[in-house]
Parts: structure tokens; C-alpha cells; sequence
């Protein structure tokens, strides 16, 4: 399983894109057909509505629309997620929610093997970005991790910003255990053929100590996906 083109997202408080966000999207969504979002609320419709039409606008409002778009939800029969899956240009992992609400949803509508085979771009933002590692913690819930789709070897910390003292704290706690990349919102990971882009802020935190990432830190992350791929490549993944 090796997806072309992956991005993880923090949170854009201020609902659009970035200018250096959207000229990555433009550069690789020239197929758009179908954006579908996933969402990590599954029991709230009225918002999964709402949001799913805020995100799509960010799309639409930056000169990238799509001819249709839609949410999977509690309400989204298995039958219909799963094509919608197989059939989309792009997948959005929404945040908002807990990590696990999304994955138990992915997996309750029988897309996960799917989404991990589909041909699609995937997109995460917040806990959507959490879940796309191959390890992650949800500190909002608990500190112990878990699997996520296994997308990336990067487990992310979303919405870091050190006024936060709480989110701060948290950060540093589960740097005690793992490699943690912590991300202000408006920042970004794009990930494609086993190259690593960053736009914006973005401080790796190991052993309760944080700092900014470095060119060093992309390629020790790089030879992450290199030796991801080369171990799925054995196991016939």
C-alpha cells in the first residue's frame, strides 16, 4: 500500500487555505471529480452537513472545485461509503472529533481496506491527521497509543501553539514515549513518492524537548517512509 500523495493538516481557524497550501493542492488535485470527507463526529449530521460544505468551499473559493462532494457519516449506508471511496479523486479526514470516533467508523463501513488501496489523495486535518499515522495518541482522551491507517510514519500533535499551556503540556508528555511532531494550525506536511514538504511551523519534540524541524529532521523521516516501504514491500503489503 503506498499512497501518491499524502497531507496532513493542523486546523485553519480562519477557513481557508493558505497561499502556499493552495498552490501544493493546485499542483496536485488536477483530477476532481470527487472530494469525499470522512468525518470524526459520525452521530452529528447537522455539523458533518455544515462542515463538509465550509471545507468543500475552502476548495472551491481557492479555484479548485470539485464536480461532487460528500460526507460519510453514521447515516451513510456501507454499500454506498464504499464506492463512494473507491470512486473519489480525493479523501478529506476530518477533525473535530476523536480519533477513535473515525477510525471505528471507517472500519464500521467496511472502507478500510479500501481507502488503504483506493487511488485517491489523502487529506487529513486535526484528528484526521493524527489517525493517518501508523501511530498516534488522541492525548484529549487518553496517552495510549494506538494504530492508525498507517499512511505516515509521523504522529503529529495538532493546534500546538505554547500560549496553550495545556495542549504545551501534553505535547511534551507524550514526547516522552515517541518522536512527536507538534504543528500550529495553518502548517502542513505533504508527503509524495517519499518526499517530504513543510509549509509553516512545525517543532519536533523528543524526550519532553522541543524545537523547531530541520532539513535534517525531513530526511531522517524520509528514510522513514524509504524503510516503511521496503518492509510492506517483503510483507506483500
Amino acid at each position: 500500500m503506498k499512497k501518491e500523495f499524502l497531507a496532513a493538516f493542523s486546523g485553519f481557524p480562519d477557513h481557508y487555505f493558505p497561499v502556499k497550501i493552495t498552490e501544493r493542492l493546485r499542483k496536485e488535485l488536477t483530477q476532481r471529480k470527487s472530494i469525499v470527507f470522512i468525518t470524526a463526529c459520525p452521530l452529528e449530521y447537522r455539523q458533518n452537513d455544515d462542515d463538509c460544505e465550509g471545507m468543500y468551499e475552502m476548495f472551491a473559493e481557492k479555484g479548485l472545485p470539485f464536480e461532487k462532494h460528500c460526507v460519510i457519516d453514521k447515516r451513510t449506508e456501507p454499500s454506498l461509503a464504499k464506492e463512494l471511496v473507491k470512486q473519489a479523486d480525493c479523501i478529506f479526514l476530518m477533525g473535530g472529533g476523536a480519533c477513535h470516533d473515525q477510525l471505528n467508523l471507517i472500519k464500521e463501513k467496511g472502507c478500510y481496506e479500501i481507502l488503504l488501496e483506493c487511488h485517491a489523495a489523502v487529506l487529513g486535518v486535526s484528528a484526521g491527521s493524527m489517525n493517518m499515522a501508523i501511530n498516534t495518541v488522541d492525548f484529549s482522551e487518553s496517552m495510549e497509543p494506538f494504530s492508525g491507517l498507517g499512511f505516515t510514519n509521523i504522529t503529529v500533535s495538532c493546534h500546538h501553539n505554547t500560549r496553550d499551556k495545556w495542549r504545551y503540556q501534553k505535547t511534551l508528555r507524550m514526547s516522552e514515549d515517541r518522536v512527536v511532531y507538534a504543528m500550529e494550525d495553518n502548517s502542513a506536511f505533504f508527503i509524495k513518492e517519499g518526499k517530504i514538504d513543510v509549509v509553516g511551523n512545525i517543532y519536533r519534540a523528543e524526550n519532553r524537548e522541543l524545537r523547531l524541524l530541520t532539513e535534517n529532521d525531513i530526511k531522517e523521516l524520509e528514510y522513514g517512509i524509504y524503510e516503511k516501504e521496503i518492509n510492506d514491500g517483503q510483507n506483500g503489503a
